[in-house]
């Protein structure tokens, strides 16, 4: 299905926006939601994803597609909430989720940042592949998807109180991780 739809972007065939939708907008939604909060918002990034899709289809493959569209949703959903925010803190899990990792992860400075974002995706990336699977995807529920704790429990046949346990410890590592890497 991939393929058909990144054959029909590079065609500039309308086809591929309604075939990505069908195929993928339940999955963004549900994405911008859990970092929103509010379904119409959440629709509005979806579209917005769709846009930037096609303005990029020369780029889009079909093998990395998903992960291009869940990036991308992202993305628009946090650029979103935070323009939602900038007077006032929102109560999503998304919020709640970078609250938890406020005390790790270095502060934004305008030009420094983006090359500390490189550095830091790069530091993440490799951290994240020394874990163990199960602490990793518990990572990843929470501070990729933002999913609630409840949830990320009843996913993984644990006690709330086992992920928060499991976070904590993770977040700890993270922070001796970074550290030693010089990003803190």
């Amino acid at each position: 299905m991939d393929s058909q739809i990144t054959a029909l972007l590079s065609a500039r065939d309308e086809k591929a926006l309604q075939l990505l939708r069908d195929t993928y907008g339940g999955f963004c939604h549900s994405l911008a939601f859990q970092i929103i909060g509010n379904h119409q918002d959440a629709e509005e990034c979806v579209n917005d994803t769709l846009l930037a899709v096609w303005n990029s289809s020369a780029t889009v493959r079909a093998d990395t597609l998903r992960g291009y569209l869940a990036a991308l949703v992202r993305r628009t959903a946090i650029d979103r909430l935070k323009a939602q925010t900038a007077q006032k803190r929102g109560g999503t899990q998304f919020a709640a989720a970078l609250d938890e990792l406020a005390d790790i992860l270095p502060s934004d400075d305008q030009v420094e940042r983006q090359i500390e974002q490189r550095e830091l995706t790069e530091a993440l990336t490799a951290f994240l592949r020394t874990l163990p699977q199960d602490a990793m995807r518990i990572f990843m529920q929470r501070y990729y998807l933002s999913r609630p704790v409840q949830e990320i429990a009843e996913k993984n046949n644990m006690g709330k109180s086992a992920v928060k346990m499991s976070l904590m410890r993770t977040r700890n590592k993270l922070k001796d991780y970074l550290q030693k890497e010089g990003l803190l």
